[in-house]
């Protein structure tokens, strides 16, 4: 609230200005990060006051929007209703979470012909607060799954530049890693290898789901099974409906999508072709393809099928377009 105070003017009107509006907190994708460390033990983020009006019709200031950077691919959530607000997939999608409020009037717009001296003013609105979770799925255009020790990580190094941790005992690796796969012909795809699940990782068992997430994302599964595994491990149909069966309970819609199966560890075989693949094959009633990541024998074969099926899949559905409707 503010009056014209000037010199040989006796009779100033009301010159109180408007206050500024709050900024808002804006959640943005950034491809320059990686993971959501950088929120751990941060927990609240808070935008700009707006400033409060001045004399002499000044209104104030809008506050900063408070830009939050998330890698690209983290899902946002409410935390109270678990709505899904937006699923920023590209570098640059952003979603507003809080809206600042709205400045507060000054006392000038309560002027009127028979109010000239108005002494009213509104001193705003608060802005929104909400609770929110963040969830981070791996954008790739093929998932490897399989059981542990199945040579999922050898397969990453082998067909890109990544270097996964490698050993000769299971659960080597504890984090998703991605590759990217170079073809001639200015041909690239991105590959996760999905660390080794486990019978009912549905329900969270081992790592279980925080795992199984990541796949949903992939446009084509690559299934990659041990021809030949140690004494006491599942057999290579075992295997295969193993995994099968946590896919198809986990999520309908993820055990639909596109697959290739891939027997592995044919430098065991005296050949190409040994009665086991075969045998394979008969069994679980799909086409099995034979490799050996460790010499690279077939390797370079499923590098190019793997973007023949992703070509024939087509693009990866926005799920932000129902959102948006």
């Amino acid at each position: 609230m503010s009056f014209r105070r000037e010199k040989y003017v006796p009779k100033g009107g009301p010159d109180g200005g408007d206050g500024g509006d709050g900024g808002s907190v804006i959640i943005v994708a950034d491809s320059n990060m990686a993971t959501l460390v950088d929120f751990t033990g941060h927990h609240h983020w808070t935008a700009e006051n707006g400033r409060p009006g001045e004399g002499a019709n000044r209104s104030g200031k809008k506050g900063a929007d408070q830009i939050v950077r998330v890698p690209a691919g983290t899902l946002v959530l409410d935390r109270d209703s678990g709505a899904l607000l937006r699923d920023l997939t590209l570098d640059g999608d952003e979603v507003c979470v809080a809206r600042g409020g709205r400045g507060g009037r000054g006392n000038t717009r309560f002027a009127t012909a028979t109010h000239q001296t108005p002494r009213e003013f509104d001193v705003g609105e608060p802005g929104e607060e909400r609770w929110l979770r963040l969830e981070l799925k791996l954008i790739a255009d093929v998932g490897v799954v399989g059981l542990p020790n199945a040579g999922k990580s050898t397969f990453l190094s082998r067909v890109s530049k990544a270097k996964p941790k490698i050993a000769d005992y299971p659960f080597t690796t504890l984090v998703p890693n991605l590759g990217i796969v170079d073809l001639p012909g200015f041909r690239r795809y991105v590959v996760a290898d999905v660390p080794g699940l486990v019978e009912g990782a549905h329900e969270g068992i081992g790592l279980g789901d925080q795992f199984l997430r990541h796949v949903e994302r992939t446009r084509v599964i690559m299934h990659l099974i041990d021809l030949f595994p140690m004494e006491g491990s599942p057999s290579p149909e075992e295997a295969y409906r193993t995994i099968r069966r946590e896919l198809e309970q986990y999520s309908p819609k993820l055990a639909s999508k596109p697959e290739i199966v891939v027997a592995n560890k044919l430098d065991l075989a005296g050949n190409d072709n040994p009665p086991e693949l075969a045998a394979l094959a008969e069994a679980i009633g799909v086409k099995v393809l034979g490799i050996s990541a460790v010499s690279g024998r077939g390797v370079e074969r499923i590098a190019n099928v793997l973007w023949d099926m992703l070509e024939a899949a087509g693009e990866r559905p926005d799920i932000n377009d129902d959102l948006d409707d």
